[in-house]
């Protein structure tokens, strides 16, 4: 039996979802009214309902997320919020907080989100063990780590592939609570991470100043799905809940093509929606929002992380700047020369700079002239400044005029059957219906013709599906005009949609039962006192659930009680290493030219403090399990 690969993507809104579903979503996720980890992109329930409508034409799955931490006065209508997603024919729901788990539910699937930091077989066998039907990774782990998970668990896995990287383990990041009293787990990050900060040590020295210290590279691991797979991957997800419509189009069709070029390969492995998307945009992941892009851990190895130049897109790298000046209006115009295989900028380009003194500005390109561009913009640009483009109006102009095209082949077998003619129609997903013309009809005259007749004109796209006869086997040849025939494809179409229909709302019925008595008979795992972690309780009922299975230490969450010391954020990512300040980077890299060569000679005191405006934040390292702290 194959396994399906699941291609799960970001919708803001209905609009985006519907275009990635258009571009070879097998799923997307989306947040309701309330409870989604980006507050800013919640929907009614309503679009969710129109998305999940024309999702499910392609049986395709649409997700909510309700992965913030609840509090007392919110577990009712988090409750509702289910029901609700429930009944418009939602696939599962994403959760974070344990008490879900507590709430009478209809029968919906519960996937543990990745803000409950699944990082260690041990922690996945827990959340597995109270009932959760998928399990969404942490983005920290390499794909050794990724296969310990899966030799230990018997539930799906799902990783994210491709997106923005929160630099402290998910659901764990206090740091823009503590900065400006807005939670990320509570959906209003304030995303303190990707600011600028000044590095100190205990004596004052400077030894960075005011730079993205903390914010990391986007991820894409375009490049790694079969090792991504051979780990035990079965969803593939792509962050960017915030993220315009050109992102999503852009990423999901680059990452279709990716999943769909190793489905070619090894036939183990299917795709879990209906239809292939053909034709469309080229993708490009340089021409829509990112921060240079890292593979993170995925090889088990350590790489530099660190955005650099900035926390926000700069965009592709165009060339450099020869020269700048000012028009009499004082706004800015350069000539510059063109990196090797890049296209020119041209009138509408977004353009950031970086200037030799590590300045960004930004402009736009108003007219060009081969290499000289103008701007309406009134900016002091240096001469020798890197040019970037964060806008390309060509590729954007390319997405909204050459969408692919998602469709659902059909082959056709018509025969005859005790004197009726039946046409037989199947898909490549194994979709089948009988359609049954009834009589023959006339003989034709011209048997050919009218075989090429019928071949034709059933041989057509109709709704998403596309035609083609594949046999006719009767024994006289009968005749139709073409309008019949047309009609008999458009009733092909529509029985062929009901039964897409009937097959993932029975699906997804199944699933929700098989939920449900999968958690009423759950054995859950004693909770170790260092697994309390997992769940920031905020409320009485994931306090009890806690209670309940032996767990002595529990916490309320931060939000509820700050405290002054507090760890605010611990991750893999580690400033000494960026720096070239780790003893342990110095010992293994000693003899690597790439790495010898950037070495740092600085020298500096322990502790370490991240400067930001009023704010002082410690830095600890735990270098036996190579983490980094900071402590409020």
């Amino acid at each position: 039996m194959q396994i399906e690969l699941e291609l799960l993507a970001p919708a803001k809104n209905k609009g985006i979802g519907i275009a990635a579903i258009d571009c070879g979503a097998d799923a997307v996720y989306i947040a309701g009214p309330r409870f989604g980890a980006r507050e800013a992109a919640g929907n009614s329930i309503s679009d969710i309902a129109e998305l999940a409508d024309y999702a499910h034409k392609f049986g395709a799955k649409v997700y909510m997320v309700v992965n913030t931490i609840l509090y007392e006065d919110e577990l009712q209508h988090a409750r509702e919020t289910i029901v609700q997603a429930h009944r418009i024919g939602c696939d599962a729901i994403i959760v974070q907080d344990l008490a879900i788990l507590k709430m009478d539910l209809p029968p919906i699937e519960l996937f543990a989100s990745t803000q409950t930091n699944i990082r260690t077989p041990e922690q996945a066998r827990f959340l597995e063990s109270l009932g959760f039907s998928r399990l969404i990774l942490a983005r920290e782990l390499g794909a050794a780590q990724i296969a310990a998970i899966k030799a230990a668990t018997t539930v799906p896995l799902e990783s994210f592939v491709h997106g923005a990287l929160c630099v402290s383990y998910s659901g764990q990041c206090y740091l823009s609570q503590k900065i400006t009293g807005r939670s990320a787990n509570r959906g209003c990050c304030a995303q303190a991470c990707r600011n600028s900060y000044t590095l100190v040590d205990s004596t004052g020295k400077e030894l960075r100043k005011n730079a993205p210290l903390l914010s990391l590279k986007d991820l894409n691991l375009s490049g790694h799905i079969q090792q991504i797979v051979e780990a035990g991957i079965t969803s593939f997800k792509i962050e960017g809940r915030l993220k315009n419509e050109s992102y999503i189009k852009n990423t999901v069709l680059l990452y279709r093509r990716k999943i769909d070029e190793f489905l070619a390969r090894d036939k183990r492995y299917r795709r879990a929606s209906y239809g292939t998307c053909k034709g469309g945009f080229t993708p490009d992941p340089a021409a829509t929002f990112n921060r240079d892009y890292t593979n993170l851990f995925i090889d088990g190895k350590r790489g530099r992380w660190n955005s650099r130049d900035g926390a926000k897109y700069l965009g592709e790298f165009v060339g450099n700047m020869v020269s700048a000046g000012k028009n009499r209006f004082g706004q800015l115009h350069f000539s510059y020369r063109l990196n090797e295989g890049k296209r020119p900028i041209q009138n509408g380009d977004g353009l950031c700079f970086v200037t030799p003194g590590g300045e960004i500005l930004g402009a736009r390109a108003n007219t060009c002239n081969g290499s000289m561009v103008a701007t309406t913009e009134k900016l002091q640009v240096a001469a020798n400044s890197r040019i970037y483009r964060n806008f390309n109006i060509a590729f954007e102009k390319e997405l909204e005029r050459n969408m692919p095209c998602r469709e659902i082949d059909v082959k056709l077998a018509i025969r005859e059957e005790e004197g009726e003619l039946c046409i037989y129609a199947s898909t490549d997903e194994g979709i089948c219906i009988c359609h049954k013309v009834g009589q023959k009809g006339e003989t034709a005259q011209n048997p050919a013709m009218a075989s090429e007749g019928i071949r034709k004109q059933l041989g057509k796209r109709t709704d998403i599906f596309s035609f083609s006869v594949e046999s006719i086997l009767v024994q006289d040849m009968p005749f139709f005009p073409a309008s019949v025939l047309n009609g008999i494809r458009r009733d092909m179409a529509a029985e062929l949609s009901n039964e897409i229909r009937r097959v993932t709302d029975a699906a997804r019925k199944h699933a929700g039962e098989v939920f449900l008595q999968k958690k009423r008979d759950a054995v859950p795992l004693r909770a170790d006192n260092r697994l309390t972690y997992l769940a920031n309780c905020a409320n009485s009922l994931s306090r009890e659930l806690y209670a309940s299975l032996g767990a002595t230490e529990i916490a309320p969450a931060y939000e509820l009680q700050e405290e002054p010391q507090a760890e605010l954020m611990r991750t893999k990512y580690c400033i000494k290493y960026e720096l070239g300040l780790c003893p342990n980077y110095l010992a293994r890299w000693a003899t690597d030219k790439g790495y010898r060569d950037n070495t740092s000679k600085i020298s500096f005191t322990e502790p370490l403090y991240l400067l930001n405006g009023k704010n002082r934040f410690r830095l600890k390292f735990d270098c036996a399990n190579c983490e980094m702290l900071v402590i409020g």
